[in-house]
């Protein structure tokens, strides 16, 4: 199978100027050119990527209905935004609960996580993944999913911790 990354998602949204706002102020999200040329469409892109974009917002009206993914219907459950750093991580944890948008945080042990959802309800992950020179047995064997307590991981790894050095991204 030659696919080794993700390009972009595409989202249905009701209001994409709400939605745009939303991924914008809150997650940092760059509007670009491209979303012009097409009405009730906008396209996003990542802090710091080089991509086209990243995020395409399709508006369908104040008439949708809420996704009913996992719960009547199938479909999907979230997309997971890594972050540089664990700092980056705390930042988006207090803009998130300044916007009332954070609804989970969670230890998986090898990754650190925040659950939110966008004005439409549509739930996003952000995660941050300790480096591969800084994990522990503890970490590769953890089972199960425990309550992320942010300030001990930032007291045990810094800040400045770069995500995923030697796993998701070359060292």
């Amino acid at each position: 199978m030659a696919i080794f990354r993700l390009n972009h998602a595409v989202l249905y949204v009701r209001d994409v100027a709400a939605s745009v706002a939303f991924y914008r102020d809150v997650l940092g999200f760059g509007y670009t050119e491209t979303g012009d040329a097409i009405p009730g469409a906008a396209f996003l892109r990542a802090p710091g990527s080089s991509n086209d974009h990243d995020l395409g917002l399709f508006q369908i009206g104040s008439q949708a209905g809420p996704s009913g993914a996992g719960r009547t219907t199938v479909g999907l459950y979230h997309l997971a935004w890594e972050v540089d750093t664990l700092g980056d991580l705390e930042d988006l944890a207090g803009a998130l609960s300044e916007h009332d948008a954070l609804v989970g945080a969670s230890d998986h042990g090898t990754t650190k996580s925040l659950y939110g959802k966008d004005p439409d309800g549509l739930e996003f992950e952000i995660v941050w993944i300790i480096p591969a020179d800084l994990l522990t047995d503890d970490d590769r064997n953890k089972t199960g999913i425990s309550r992320l307590n942010l300030p001990a991981e930032i007291t045990k790894y810094g800040r400045e911790a770069r995500s995923g050095v030697g796993i998701s991204r070359v060292g």
